[in-house]
C-alpha cells in the first residue's frame, strides 16, 4: 500500500509541478489528486522539495529504462574525442523542448531546480560535487577514446562541454527559440582540440593523507547496482571500494589517478539526507548515464563503477555511520579486506596502496 500511495503521489505531483512550477504548486492539490490526505503525502515525502526532487529522479529513471530498451543508435561508436563530444551534444540537445512544444516537457519540469538549489546552502555543495563527478566521468570516457594515441587529461574539456550544454538547456526554457543547436554541437566538437592546460597533479594533501591500516577481514558485499551501466556489480575479489559522501565526490578521480592501471574501483555515494540530496544524486547520475550509454558503449574501463548506496554497501565496507563528508576506502585482495583508510585523502591513499 505504501508503494501504491507513493506512486499515486508522484503521478499527481508531476501534473501539479508541470502545470504550475515548483513555487506555485500546492501540496493540498497534490494530496487531493492522489486521493490521500496531506499527512499521507508528508509521510512519504518529508518536504515539498523532497517530493519535487523525487518526481525528477523518477522521471530520469523512467527515461533511462526506456533508453535501455530502445534499439541502439545507428552507426559506429565514436573513435575520437571530437566525435564523442559532438554525439553527446546532439543527444543532449535532442531532449530539449522546441519553442512550440507543450509546456510539460521534462526539461521545463526541471526548470526550477537550480533556483531551489541556489536558495539552500545544504544542496549547493552536493550539487557542485555532482557536477564535478559528471565532468570526471565524461573526461575519463573521453580519455578512453584516446588511449591508443595520447596520454591526456580531458576533464576540463568535459567541464566546458557540460557547461555549454547545461546553459543550452536553461535557455531552451527561458528563451525558447534562442540560439542554433548545431552551433552548440560544433562548439562541443571543437573543444576536443582546445588547449585548456589540463594536466593531472598529485593532490596537495597526498603527503598528509591517512596511512592505510593492514587488516585481514571477510568481505560480504550486498547486491549493488552500477548506476552508470544499469547492471549488478560483480566484485572480482581484488580492487578498491570507496565510500564517498556527497561533499567528497571529487575524491573518485583522486583514486582513479593514484591506482595502478586496471584496478577495479567501486565508489558508493552516500548522504545523510536521502530525501533531498540523495534524490539530487540519483537524478544527476541517472541523467548522465542515459546521455552517455549510446555514445560510449563501454563507458569507462570495466572496473570503474558508481553505486548510489542506501548504506548497505558502506556497511559492508565497515562504514556504519555516513555523512556528506564521509571519505573511506578498503582494499580487497583475494576476496578479503586487506587494508582500510578513512578521513580526508583516504580514497587516494587506499588506491595508491600496492
Amino acid at each position: 500500500m505504501q508503494r501504491r500511495n507513493r506512486a499515486r503521489v508522484l503521478a499527481a505531483a508531476r501534473e501539479e509541478f508541470g502545470d504550475k512550477g515548483f513555487r506555485d504548486a500546492k501540496v493540498d492539490v497534490i494530496a487531493a489528486a492522489a486521493e490521500l490526505t496531506r499527512g499521507a503525502v508528508y509521510s512519504n515525502f518529508p518536504s515539498k522539495r523532497a517530493l519535487y526532487l523525487a518526481v525528477l529522479a523518477a522521471d530520469a529513471s523512467a527515461a533511462d529504462a526506456a533508453a535501455a530498451d530502445a534499439d541502439p543508435l545507428p552507426g559506429k561508436a565514436p573513435t575520437t574525442a571530437a566525435d564523442a563530444l559532438a554525439a553527446l551534444a546532439r543527444g543532449w540537445l535532442a531532449r530539449l523542448p522546441l519553442a512550440v512544444d507543450e509546456h510539460r516537457g521534462p526539461v521545463r519540469l526541471a526548470a526550477g531546480l537550480e533556483q531551489e538549489i541556489s536558495a539552500d546552502a545544504q544542496l549547493r555543495v552536493p550539487f557542485a560535487q555532482l557536477q564535478a563527478l559528471n565532468a570526471i566521468v565524461v573526461g575519463l570516457a573521453l580519455e578512453q577514446t584516446l588511449r591508443r594515441r595520447e596520454d591526456r587529461r580531458m576533464v576540463r574539456v568535459a567541464e566546458t562541454a557540460l557547461t555549454l550544454l547545461q546553459g543550452a538547456a536553461r535557455l531552451a526554457v527561458a528563451a525558447p527559440g534562442f540560439g542554433e543547436p548545431f552551433t552548440v554541437v560544433r562548439a562541443c566538437e571543437y573543444l576536443a582540440d582546445a588547449d585548456l592546460d589540463d594536466t593531472w597533479a598529485e593532490p596537495a594533501f597526498a603527503d598528509y593523507a591517512p596511512t592505510p591500516r593492514p587488516v585481514d577481514e571477510p568481505w560480504l558485499p550486498p547486491v549493488a547496482l552500477d548506476a552508470l551501466r544499469g547492471n549488478a556489480i560483480t566484485f572480482s575479489g581484488d580492487g578498491v571500494v570507496l565510500v564517498l559522501g556527497l561533499h567528497r565526490l571529487e575524491a573518485f578521480e583522486h583514486a582513479v589517478r593514484a591506482a595502478p592501471p586496471g584496478t577495479e574501483i567501486t565508489a558508493a555515494l552516500v548522504t545523510a539526507d536521502p530525501h533531498e540530496a540523495g534524490m539530487l544524486a540519483r537524478l544527476s547520475v541517472t541523467e548522465l548515464a542515459t546521455a552517455l550509454r549510446p555514445i560510449f558503449p563501454t563507458l569507462l574501463p570495466p572496473g570503474l563503477r558508481i553505486a548510489l548506496d542506501d548504506g548497505a554497501l558502506a556497511a559492508a565496507a565497515g562504514v556504519t555511520s555516513v555523512s556528506d563528508v564521509t571519505e573511506a576506502g578498503i582494499r580487497l585482495v583475494g576476496g578479503r579486506v586487506a587494508a582500510r583508510a578513512d578521513g580526508w585523502g583516504a580514497a587516494h591513499a587506499i588506491a595508491a596502496t600496492r
